[in-house]
């Protein structure tokens, strides 16, 4: 969803940013950079080792309340889409391709990228908090096969992010890299694309019969 689909991460660093002010700390390029994909428990870890804060569980908890009520506000409006996935989610669901929406966000929050994007797209969608473990761990995806009724092997996961990446290869899908944010490290398995503009049904077909043949 965020950096993929939406163009999203610049609302989470704007919170991310102030939530560092509150501790009358700023926030580095390489903590923010870190911090993209990754899940919750793990982003506070980040956050707090990146930040010199103690990590404990009361801790957690208040950046966290923080951070859901800030990002909430945040998400209020339309959130703008990064250039061709409107186009592309067009494209699949008139083909027939049954789609999954999975990410590191809570699902609470997550509802506000789907009141933008809409939720007729997708035939699941999986949030970190809906599984043991978020990003890189490849359970979001696994889930989301399970949901659809699809072998992982024969999906195409689409990812901004290096964790979310991982994750997607973790879990056996076919993998299209469309960085956002951050750079992606290139990887046998990884194919990348600059946007999702002119992105066709060969270019995914492509992938998943070049995957099967790895």
């Amino acid at each position: 969803m965020d950096g993929t689909l939406l163009d999203s991460e610049k609302l989470w660093d704007m919170a991310l940013r102030e939530l560092a002010g509150q501790y009358g700390r700023e926030l580095t390029d390489a903590v923010r950079h870190a911090l993209i994909g990754a899940s919750g428990p793990n982003a506070f870890r980040i956050l707090f080792d990146g930040l010199g804060i103690e990590h404990t569980l009361e801790a957690v908890e208040e950046a966290a309340e923080w951070m859901e009520a800030r990002v909430t506000e945040l998400f209020q409006g339309p959130v703008p889409w990064r250039p061709g996935a409107r186009e592309t989610l067009d494209l699949v669901r008139a083909a027939g391709v049954p789609m999954a929406l999975v990410t590191n966000t809570k699902r609470s929050l997550a509802e506000y990228g789907l009141d933008t994007i809409g939720r007729e797209y997708f035939g699941a969608t999986v949030c970190a908090d809906e599984v043991p473990h978020g990003k890189p761990a490849p359970d979001v995806y696994l889930r989301a096969a399970e949901l659809l009724g699809v072998v992982p092997g024969h999906a195409v996961a689409i990812e901004d992010s290096p964790t979310g990446s991982i994750a997607a290869q973790a879990a056996g899908c076919a993998l299209l890299v469309v960085p956002c944010e951050v750079p992606v490290p290139d990887a046998p398995g990884r194919t990348f694309r600059d946007s999702l503009v002119g992105l066709e049904l060969t270019h995914l077909e492509d992938l998943v019969r070049v995957h099967a043949n790895s």
